[in-house]
């Protein structure tokens, strides 16, 4: 059994974070990180074209802010580079391939135990700490639901986490299942990030009233479409439930009256 100070799951953006604020500290640390690398999110899951929807002041890791000739929404490869010379600039070395089984606090002696299965051996490593911090994220598991039929269905079938670019799939029938438009919040990120600029001044529950106040009058009413505003505002679910409202970067209804997003940054 390894004895460490602290322990960290998941080598993310936040881990990585953690990481160097504990390094800042002089804390010592070990990451614990079931992927092959770091952010795998945004290295093996996340389509090219995607870029930053927060303006990158907001999205900077503490001690170390993103290069002034990055523009302001940054795009997929630019976040990485930062992310990497991050890991470098604070020698932050993930033990990576272990996928922690379980977590459990011991009371007598005041410390974490976390088992660990390490994918290249197969075993199960046991480590001690007297802090854990979860840094798993809020989407890391992609989830399928079970759809009747779409065992015998003769097409590509394949998840978003799967996705790189619309390149692969011009001039074919496609249909995409799930949108995240039921229940949730639209706002343009000129929106959020007046949000998140007052954030700093004023209540969250101000600011809700706000956001919601000003997707009325920019969107109208979204109902005649399906979609409903939630009773609670969009940063209040964020904080409460992790979930994000839906940033809108071009919008348009067209001549069969329905919502069409775009993204400006999209190559198909």
């Amino acid at each position: 059994m390894e004895e460490q100070v602290t322990i960290i799951i998941g080598s993310g953006p936040s881990g990585l974070a953690i990481a160097a604020c504990l390094s800042q500290q002089s804390i010592p640390y070990i990451i614990l990180e079931r992927e092959d690398c770091i952010a795998s999110i945004w290295k093996k899951y996340s389509y090219d074209h995607l870029h930053l929807h927060l303006a990158k002041q907001f999205c900077e890791l503490p001690h170390m802010s993103f290069l002034a000739s990055y523009p302001t929404f940054v795009p997929k490869k630019m976040f990485i580079q930062y992310l990497d010379d991050y890991v470098s600039h604070f020698n932050i070395i993930p033990m990576f391939q272990r996928t922690v089984e379980s977590a459990e606090y011991n009371e007598v002696f005041k410390r974490w135990i976390v088992r660990a299965r390490n994918a290249s051996s197969g075993e199960v490593e046991i480590y001690n700490a007297k802090f854990l911090v979860v840094a798993t994220g809020e989407t890391t598991n992609p989830y399928t639901p079970e759809v009747e039929g779409l065992n015998t269905f003769p097409g590509e079938v394949l998840h978003s986490t799967q996705y790189k670019s619309g390149k692969e799939f011009k001039n074919k029938n496609v249909l995409v299942v799930g949108f995240g438009n039921s229940g949730v919040h639209f706002l343009s990120r000129e929106m959020v990030h007046l949000g998140l600029t007052m954030l700093k001044y004023f209540p969250a529950s101000l600011m809700d009233f706000l956001m919601v106040m000003l997707s009325k009058l920019v969107y109208g009413d979204l109902t005649k479409y399906g979609i409903t505003r939630p009773t609670e505002g969009p940063f209040s679910m964020k904080i409460k439930y992790g979930k994000y409202p839906v940033v809108d970067v071009g919008m348009y209804i067209n001549k069969f009256g329905e919502i069409q997003l775009f993204d400006k940054y999209m190559n198909l």
